[in-house]
């Protein structure tokens, strides 16, 4: 039987022509930043924060600039009180919805944490659905894409938003190309011009060259502790799209008549600033050491999602494993492979807007940092575990030597 690194040895050989796109997707989108931050003239003045109140933060407005420049966006929020991507997505919707009217999700169920924000589980007085918004939800097809006839079977004019998660979560279907996100704003549009289209970004920064907002989205909203932080970012979170909109969510994040001129950045406006310009690397760094994961795993006899040479549409990695005892292997062998905490073994246990446990691993150096190399997943059949981040692929590389170690010794330990 081959060794660890013969495996990855052979591996790397055979995915070089879509390391080689990769670097052609880099290069575009440092491209695009670069020009953002020359055309902006982005000085260290900008790397001052404020306090208190905030008032009148040249960094912060250098940043939101760059943010909806960048993305494809009229206006931008980015900030450190967005405590996280679910934070910044729910801001969004409660901010933009009100009682009477309807959402619809076109990729079927939403992520697990985004299900009590919206009411679909759980009975929290501050769901949507407790505030009297009504919700739909078209199922993915067969094979886990969107649904043209679904979509066009269940939107109706009446409709105020209809919501799109471009990546898989905690699923087992293709994360959403541009194309796919570009080709159902369109056909909404058609239905109904006046509706707001709002994507779930995260994960899908820097992915491809171009953003949801470039081909029609009306507003997207991430992680900054994921993709566009460039693994420098402490923590918050960002919008981006149409001005209007985005005057209602700074309303919603501070206070109606206060919006987006409060808010103090703490002194982290460089570390935002210089993550947003490492993000393409970083971000091209995460899908290499996808790609290598997807094509070794792949080799060993597990079924992957997407496959190496599949076009990606975020960052995410699905592995499925056999049994519960291998999903907690693969994820031990990613935290023995960690900078942090290395000695640490992770078990399964309770999180908060998760029905199941959810075994994670990463040792990160900024909490629950996704664009640094991680791995989880829920104590549910079919047990997957999903790969995600890497600052540098020959991290990728060294956590699966350590996962293959792993994998093997749970296989040799006595029942």
């Amino acid at each position: 039987m081959q060794s660890a690194r013969q495996l990855i040895d052979h591996a790397k050989t055979m995915i070089r022509p879509k390391w080689d796109e990769i670097e052609d997707i880099k290069l575009a989108n440092q491209a695009r930043v670069l020009a953002a931050f020359q055309e902006h003239h982005v000085s260290e003045y900008h790397f001052a924060g404020s306090t208190g109140y905030g008032y009148n933060d040249s960094g912060r407005e250098a940043i939101e600039a760059l943010y909806a420049q960048i993305f494809g966006g009229e206006a931008a929020l980015v900030r450190p009180q967005l405590v996280s991507g679910t934070h910044a997505i729910a801001t969004c919707l409660a901010a933009l919805l009100e009682p009477g009217d309807e959402l619809i999700s076109l990729t079927g169920a939403p992520y697990d944490t985004l299900q009590q924000v919206i009411g679909i589980k759980g009975d929290l007085p501050q769901s949507l659905v407790r505030q009297g918004i009504s919700y739909k939800e078209v199922p993915l097809d067969e094979s886990g894409r969107w649904d043209r006839k679904g979509i066009l079977s269940t939107l109706s004019p009446a409709a105020k938003m209809v919501m799109i998660q471009r990546s898989r979560g905690y699923s087992w279907r293709p994360a959403l190309s541009i194309d796919d996100i570009g080709a159902m704003v369109s056909l909404v549009k058609e239905i109904s011009p006046e509706i707001i289209i709002f994507v779930d970004n995260c994960y899908g920064e820097f992915v491809e060259t171009l953003e949801p907002c470039h081909v029609g989205a009306d507003l997207i909203a991430g992680s900054l502790i994921k993709n566009p932080g460039g693994g420098l970012v402490a923590g918050g979170g960002y919008a981006v799209g149409a001005a209007h909109l985005i005057d209602r969510v700074a309303d919603r994040m501070t206070a109606p008549g206060l919006g987006s001129k409060l808010g103090p950045t703490f002194g982290l406006n460089r570390w935002i600033l210089q993550g947003l310009w490492m993000a393409p690397h970083v971000v091209g760094e995460a899908l290499a050491g996808a790609v290598l994961a997807a094509r070794v795993m792949e080799d060993l006899g597990y079924a992957v999602s997407p496959r190496w040479n599949e076009v990606r549409g975020d960052i995410v990695q699905a592995v499925m494993m056999s049994t519960e005892e291998e999903l907690l292997a693969f994820c031990q062998g990613v935290q023995a492979a960690s900078p942090i905490d290395s000695f640490v073994q992770p078990v399964p246990g309770d999180m908060p807007g998760y029905e199941d446990p959810v075994i994670m691993a990463g040792g990160t150096f900024i909490q629950g940092s996704s664009i640094e190399l991680s791995a989880d997943g829920p104590l549910r059949a079919p047990y997957t575990a999903y790969l995600q981040g890497g600052l540098c692929k020959e991290h990728v590389e060294l956590a699966l030597r350590q996962v293959l170690e792993s994998l093997v010794s749970k296989a040799q330990a006595p029942a």
